[in-house]
């Protein structure tokens, strides 16, 4: 005779000789849901390396050493980046990944950029660097809950607001340019600017490319082989430079586009009121300097 399998999961559970609850899932298959022990091990396994990046970050920056702080915020992008395509490859996506990756971001991308750009050039400035360092995290929390409560419901082929890691990334960049200069008040100033702005942006409702439209399954002409070369050919060239200026195109690439959205907007509108405003012209007008009989 047969166990029924939820009793069972209960059953182990219960004589499990470690101190730990084991994690049971709920997965809809078809028109039933199905509970599986454990989690996915590979896409957890980035996940976990993003994370260890992210705090590694922060360690570093409490040590001084700036531009190791910053090449590991861009090692943890890397790391996150993978964890979902794998995921998603593999067939193991799980809501315990989710769950965990957006954890993880919070640290890497929320608290360890924050950190480390206080800890480099916004600390001398006293109340108002903790201040908009403080803004950088909570701005960094809001995107990714409000992120968390969108999937499924808005455009996969947009963010609504600058991406977490890209925010960390203009962080990084620009720490991991300066690293080695003396950070002066008018340095520290700019520094405390483009952190708000960054912050401001992540929660805005600018919408930015996500590029995970590109299939890295699929055939590709070879010049786009090329040309990927080519990029990394430059990036080695002057990492720290190069990704700055990547980091701040895309970060100025939404309100770019949302300006110029606006404006024709604006041109369409100011077009309808203007046709509505002039008078026909028929032949039962009447001129306006002639009496009507």
């Amino acid at each position: 005779m047969s166990q029924d399998p939820d009793k069972r999961i209960d059953d182990e559970e219960a004589d499990s000789l470690l101190p730990f609850d084991e994690h049971v899932e709920e997965v809809q298959e078809g028109d039933k849901k199905v509970r599986h022990r454990g989690v996915y091990l590979l896409p957890n396994l980035f996940t976990t390396a993003a994370l260890f990046s992210g705090f590694y970050a922060i360690i570093s920056a409490m040590h001084g050493r700036f531009e190791v702080a910053a090449i590991a915020i861009f090692v943890s992008m890397v790391f996150d980046g993978l964890d979902g395509r794998v995921a998603r490859m593999t067939n193991t996506s799980s809501a315990f990944g989710e769950q965990y990756d957006s954890l993880a971001d919070m640290v890497s991308f929320g608290v360890a950029p924050a950190l480390v750009i206080f800890n480099w050039g916004l600390a001398d400035l006293g109340k108002v660097g903790w201040a908009a360092a403080f803004g950088f995290t909570a701005c960094a929390a809001l995107r990714l809950a409000r992120f968390n409560t969108q999937i499924g419901t808005v455009d996969k082929g947009q963010f609504v607001g600058l991406a977490s890691p890209s925010a960390a990334a203009l962080i990084a960049a620009m720490v991991w340019v300066g690293h080695d200069v003396d950070v002066e008040w008018g340095i520290a100033t700019a520094a405390t600017l483009i952190t708000i702005l960054a912050a401001l942006l992540m929660v805005s409702n600018v919408r930015y490319t996500s590029f995970k439209g590109i299939d890295f399954r699929g055939r590709v002409p070879f010049v786009a082989m090329l040309a990927v070369v080519l990029v990394f050919v430059v990036i080695t060239i002057d990492p720290a430079r190069v990704l700055l200026v990547m980091a701040v195109s895309y970060a100025f690439s939404g309100p770019v586009c949302w300006l110029w959205q606006r404006k024709n907007v604006l041109f369409k509108r100011r077009g309808v009121a203007a046709s509505d405003q002039a008078e026909p012209v028929g032949a039962d007008a009447t001129p306006k300097d002639e009496p009507k009989t």
